[in-house]
């Protein structure tokens, strides 16, 4: 008798279906990370250009608070100039503006009568321009306080010598402000702006120790390229009182 196979069917059987597993194959995982890297390189340089934006902001206005202060301390320094007539208060020499000016404190050294700093002391300013680090600078100068007309003579010729070769000792009083191409001073006097060099050619006056001051000084400055604030910028200052040598 043969036998008959019998058919056998499991159940839950039929074709066997591969069934895919959770995650992301290797060109998915390199397609992210490009990605990933294009976004971090865009933001990178978003965070560098605001970086930036904010320190040229920053410098930009350093510059121009350093300008404002020096130009507000060029017309102090013109507002104190020394009214006694046993001083020089105003000379400019092509090169250097060398002003006397007058401080008063409660607490000023004690001065004897009839000197040049009585009641208060003297310090003499000069203004001018020479090359520091390669560059051409605006710079300011200034004394120590003065008392005694001695004292003020000296101080005097040695604002002249800071304008032309100064030392490391006279160098230590200067504070260099902007850079400049070049500056101009100008007085104003019978109704026009001159220079203080042409200013002995037509006739001044002389009184004492110095010549009549000028009603008005304009200093013209062409700024530097490279900088917050170029170009030519023009400073007038006026003189509200009239004292001894006045017009």
């Amino acid at each position: 008798m043969t036998a008959v196979p019998i058919a056998v069917r499991r159940v839950g059987s039929g074709p066997v279906r591969r069934r895919r597993l959770g995650g992301f194959t290797l060109v998915e995982l390199l397609v992210a990370l490009a990605a990933m890297a294009m976004l971090s390189v865009m933001a990178w340089r978003g965070i560098d250009a605001m970086g930036q934006a904010q320190q040229s902001t920053r410098a930009y206005g350093e510059d121009v608070m350093a300008l404002q202060a020096a130009l507000t301390q060029w017309g102090v320094d013109l507002d104190g100039l020394a009214p006694s007539p046993s001083v020089t208060a105003l000379d400019f020499d092509g090169q250097v503006l060398r002003i006397t000016r007058q401080f008063q404190y409660d607490d000023a050294p004690a001065a004897t009568a009839g000197s040049p700093a009585a009641g208060g002391g003297l310090r003499v300013i000069a203004w001018g321009t020479r090359d520091v680090d390669g560059r051409r600078m605006w710079l300011r100068w200034q004394s120590a306080m003065l008392t005694t007309r001695a004292e003020w003579a000296l101080a005097w010729q040695q604002a002249a010598w800071w304008g032309q070769n100064p030392d490391a000792q006279l160098r230590r009083d200067e504070v260099a402000i902007v850079p400049v191409d070049q500056w101009q001073v100008f007085y104003y006097r019978n109704n026009s702006w001159t220079s203080p060099l042409s200013s002995a050619a037509e006739g001044e006056v002389v009184l004492g120790a110095q010549q009549r001051l000028p009603d008005g000084v304009r200093v013209v400055l062409t700024l530097s390229p490279g900088q917050a604030v170029t170009g030519v910028l023009s400073r007038d200052w006026v003189r509200t009182t009239l004292g001894p040598g006045g017009s």
